[in-house]
This record gives C-alpha cells, sequence and structure tokens, in this order.
C-alpha cells in the first residue's frame, strides 16, 4: 500500500489547508483512512479517522476547524482545515486501516502544514 500526501504549505494564521491523500496498492474497499501529525519536539498523534461508509472519528485534541472526508471511488481522503492556528504546525501524516478496528496500519510520508502567527 502507499499513500501520497499533499497539499501542505506555509499558510498565514487564519488561513484554511485542504490535506489529500491518495491510496494505492492492495487493501480492502472497506479499509478505513485517517490522518495523524506530529507537531515539532512533540509525539505523533492521531487526528482523525474515516470509514468507507463515511462514519468519521476526531481526536479530542483537535476541534470542529477540522474536518475529514474521501472520495471511495478514487481511494483519496482529505482533511480541511480551517482558521489555522499556529499550533496546527506539524507534519501530517496519512493512514490506512486494511481491517476496521485492527492496529496495523500505512503510513504515508507526510506532508509539512506550517502557520505563521
Amino acid at each position: 500500500v502507499q499513500l501520497q500526501a499533499s497539499g501542505g504549505g506555509l499558510v498565514q494564521a487564519g488561513g484554511s489547508l485542504r490535506l489529500s491523500c491518495a491510496a494505492s496498492g492492495s487493501f480492502p474497499s472497506n479499509a478505513v483512512m485517517g490522518w495523524s501529525r506530529q507537531a515539532p519536539g512533540q509525539e505523533r498523534e492521531l487526528v482523525a479517522r474515516i470509514t468507507s461508509g463515511g462514519s468519521t472519528f476526531y481526536a479530542d485534541s483537535v476541534d470542529d476547524r477540522f474536518t475529514i472526508s474521501r472520495n471511495n471511488a478514487k481511494n483519496t481522503v482529505y482533511l480541511q482545515i480551517d482558521n489555522l492556528k499556529p499550533e496546527d504546525t506539524a507534519v501530517y501524516y496519512c493512514r490506512l486501516w486494511p481491517r476496521l478496528g485492527g492496529d496495523h496500519n500505512y503510513r504515508g510520508q507526510g506532508t509539512l502544514v506550517t502557520v505563521s502567527s
């Protein structure tokens, strides 16, 4: 499984970004997709997950500025981040769990989001 993330960059506080991640390779159509992030000097943390049916889960550490969505036909997951804040600065990684409820997952190389104040 390969996960190619894009959409990161340098943005001013208050701006928005839409991260995209396209999955390729062999995996079940009902795989769960999502995003995690790692801020400078901090441990990696889950941001959000979404099932193929559209059910979503958000970590307690993110608020309603974050919206996860996916296009099953394109095997692509998105993360919309609005009203960006400097504390959102992190490398955002795309994730794919082949089995709902399973721990095994794949991780992409990440896309850097830098928010300037």
